[in-house]
């Protein structure tokens, strides 16, 4: 249950951090959304074996952080949680894929080892965009974008719905946590015998909640519509920063800038 609260905490944390004033955050939230989706593009489309080609989409990850003021510490809190789901879909490469190519000294490398960074990588780089696009938009305004975008309505509103639902679910969840832990005495009914029939109390105490907040909503004039206080409106700084976006990006991923930094530096050497 602690760990329900820590990402109870974190998602509210993401929340606040939205509400911030920032270069980043002035951004309309279609620039925001149309340049995070480039971005994972080009990091997912790089060769199994690209290692070094990636970490300049890190330090161009870093520097938009910096300038949104996302604290560096709530991001890597959420990709510790995700690494292992990429860690194990790439754990059988190593096994798989022996063929040597990478020697330092005499350690021979084998592809399988190059290929599961370049996973992990891959995995940190495109989960800490999404995590810094709410951070700097917020999950409400990154839908509104997409709905303004084209996508249908109906489609945005589930997902609204469904991200309030987590937070009612986890509200539920930490109700139910304390009251089992004032009622049991010595450990006793703090077993797993006991989560089945509180997860199925949960699901039911969180759905009645839910029709509650429905009824509310309705009572207040909810029509199917999700509105917003303002609706922010493209500007030519907005066109030429998502020009600058995509050219930027677009170069990142035709050139390997770690390549061309390292033959740069070794040319500057004596």
């Amino acid at each position: 249950m602690a760990t329900i609260a820590s990402a109870f905490a974190d998602l509210r944390t993401l929340d606040a951090l939205a509400t911030q004033d920032s270069v980043i955050h002035r951004l309309d939230p279609r620039i925001k959304v149309l340049t995070a989706a480039l971005f994972v593009v080009c990091v997912v489309s790089f060769d199994k074996y690209v290692v070094a080609a990636l970490l300049p989409f890190g330090l161009i990850l870093s520097l938009i952080m910096g300038l949104g003021g996302v604290p560096a510490g709530v991001i890597f809190k959420k990709l510790v949680l995700v690494a292992p789901f990429a860690l194990l879909v790439g754990l059988g490469n190593p096994i798989l894929d022996q063929q040597p190519l990478l020697s330092i000294g005499p350690v021979a490398i084998s592809g399988g080892w190059i290929s599961l960074l370049s996973i992990l990588l891959r995995c940190c780089l495109t989960v800490g965009g999404m995590l810094v696009l709410i951070a700097t938009t917020g999950f409400n305004e990154v839908c509104r974008a997409l709905e303004r975008m084209g996508l249908p309505a109906i489609l945005v509103v589930q997902l609204l719905l469904l991200y309030r639902y987590l937070f009612v679910l986890m509200e539920e969840g930490q109700r139910l946590h304390r009251a089992r832990a004032l009622r049991s005495f010595a450990g006793r009914g703090l077993g797993l015998r006991s989560f089945g029939p509180l997860l199925g109390n949960l699901l039911l105490r969180a759905h009645d909640r839910a029709q509650r907040i429905h009824r509310a909503m309705r009572c207040r004039g909810f029509d199917g519509t999700m509105r917003s206080p303002h609706t922010p409106h493209l500007t030519v700084r907005d066109v030429l920063l998502l020009v600058l976006a995509c050219l930027v990006l677009i170069g990142m991923r035709r050139h390997d800038c770690a390549l061309l930094l390292g033959q740069l530096l070794t040319g500057l050497l004596p």
